[in-house]
């Protein structure tokens, strides 16, 4: 798998289009598909008000690389290789999850206050690479 370098996350060349968006930000219409990302449910948010459609926690990290990263930005080089090696081995998922996003907006959502260093845009780099 490639680096994206340059690319802007959210752009699509296939028809759809990818957002990321904090799951305690509010729901919108353009939102599209809306897709949890993480592996546990956010702290003290309920299920009506995030309105998510889907809960994938089988494309989340695992607790391992979850709990190693602690969201700690001198650690996202190393995340970003780990879990993209980890998402390898869910190749049927990740395709699945591209196939939609051809088909319209989906908006990943995630539960980090960190908006560039979570698993979501590293989701999204590898969403883009299939596009």
């Amino acid at each position: 798998m490639r680096s994206m370098g340059s690319r802007r996350p959210g752009k699509r060349s296939m028809g759809g289009r990818i957002r990321l968006k904090r799951v305690y930000d509010a729901p919108a219409p353009c939102d599209g598909l809306r897709v949890l990302v993480d592996r546990l449910w956010p702290r003290g948010l309920a299920k009506e008000a995030a309105r998510i459609d889907e809960w994938r926690q089988d494309l989340a990290p695992s607790d391992a690389l979850r709990k190693w990263f602690g969201h700690d930005p001198a650690h996202w080089e190393d995340f970003r290789r780990r879990y993209r090696r980890e998402l390898q081995g869910r190749v049927e998922e990740v395709k699945g999850l591209a196939e939609l996003a051809r088909r319209g907006t989906i908006t990943l959502v995630y539960g980090s206050r960190d908006e560039e260093h979570n698993n979501a845009v590293v989701l999204n780099e590898l969403l883009e690479e299939l596009s």
